[in-house]
This record gives C-alpha cells, structure tokens and sequence, in this order.
C-alpha cells in the first residue's frame, strides 16, 4: 500500500459483500483497504497501524460494531468510523452516532453515495490521526512504533513485540486466550506454537522493566492465556 494513498480498514465478515466493497474502494475510488472479518481482528489491524476511516459492519461474529467504536474513542482513537449496517431504524442510527460514528450507511447501498460519503470523511479527517496508547505510565505511539517508559526512555521492541504489547493494552483487563492472541498478532494462516506467547511474555517483562512494584501486570490465567491487569483500573 503507497504512503501517500488513504488507507481503509473493512470490517465486515460477508465475504461477497467485503470482497465486492474491497474491489469498489480499490478500483473506484483510489484507496488502500485492508481487512478484517471480526472484533479482535480489527483492533490487530489498528494495534499495527493507522487508517484515514473504519468502515464498520455493526453485526459482527465475535461482537457488535457499536461497542468496538466506543471503545475505540474511549481509548483515544480518532479515525472516523462509517457504520454499515440493515439496520436502519432510527434508534439503531443514533445508536452508531452515540458510540462515536461519524455516518450511517444503510444495506443495500448505492456505490456512489459509498463513494461520496467515504471521501468526505477522509477529507473531513485530514492527515493519519494520532494513536497513542498509554498504559501505567508508558506511552506507546502507534504510528511511530514506539514505546517510552514513564522516564521517557525509549523501549526496544521487535514488531511482534510491539503488536502484542498493543494488543494486551486495548485488551487490558480481559482473559485472552492463547489461540486469540495467537490470531490477533500473528495472524490465523500462521502456525505457531501456543507457548510461544509465554516466551515473547517473558520478554516482554523483561524489557519493560517489569518488577512486582510494577503499576501493571501480564498476568497468567490458568488454564486459558493472559490478562494485563493495571493498577487502579
């Protein structure tokens, strides 16, 4: 995908209906789209990066479109969200605006006001928003790919590293499974072995600093996988 080109992250787990969304966006208006057919999905792809909008199906497998953008704003993430969705009753489209959607487009759609509406929203939104992520002290810039202790000193991380970090911070507070965090970071067309989370776990302490002084913890869940656990949250 060109730097220069606005980037678009589809989410929505109709397969026809995405590919055909993907073609249009592509062929028709000139933008990047990547891809995402769940919840968890989603926040992988923007734990890894930054997008001009979300266009956002609200009935998802693994959860529903409203509550993942008003978690997003709730985390301080400003890309603007298009709600798609058959549901188009008037509660269900104030529903969208309240969680922190900028539109509403209604099933089936007509792929010119698509297109108008996606390119008022990338207009409207300007340059890639800022995503910082910050966590018992540490901040973490999305875009930069850059940790800073509380001290402001920079924390080497390899790209996997630095998505399950992202990933365990937007997931703060939530058992996860070994198989879900496996999906998120490493991407279901991979194998790799379960215990290999414990290692880049293990790791990942060890190059926060982490000590049971700590404002935070990578907590082990028996049984299941991790949670990270803040303190005072």
């Amino acid at each position: 995908m060109n730097s220069t080109t606005p980037a678009i992250l589809l989410v929505e787990d109709d397969l026809n209906l995405r590919l055909a969304l993907r073609d249009n966006l592509e062929n028709q208006g000139g933008y990047g789209v990547e891809e995402a057919t769940t919840v968890a999905e989603a926040r992988a792809h923007l734990a890894r990066r930054t997008f001009q909008l979300i266009l956002l199906d609200v009935m998802l497998p693994d959860g529903d479109g409203y509550t993942l953008c008003r978690t997003l704003r709730q985390e301080g993430v400003t890309t603007p969200v298009l709600m798609l969705t058959a549901r188009t009753l008037e509660d269900d489209v104030v529903r969208g605006f309240e969680a922190g959607a900028q539109d509403y487009l209604g099933k089936p759609y007509r792929l010119r006001e698509l297109l108008a509406r996606v390119g008022a929203l990338v207009r409207r939104g300007g340059g890639v928003p800022v995503q910082v992520l910050r966590f018992a002290g540490y901040r973490m810039d999305l875009d930069r790919r850059k940790v800073e202790t509380p001290e402001g000193k920079t924390v080497e991380l390899t790209r996997t590293e630095f998505d399950l970090l992202a990933f365990f911070v937007r997931e703060r507070e939530r058992a996860l499974r070994r198989d879900e965090i496996l999906d998120a970071v490493w991407g279901r067309d991979v194998v790799v072995d379960p215990h290999t989370v414990d290692n880049f776990v293990s790791s990942l302490k060890r190059k926060l600093g982490w000590n049971s002084a700590s404002r935070f913890a990578l907590q082990t869940v028996r049984g299941v996988g991790y949670r990270m656990e803040l303190e005072g949250s």
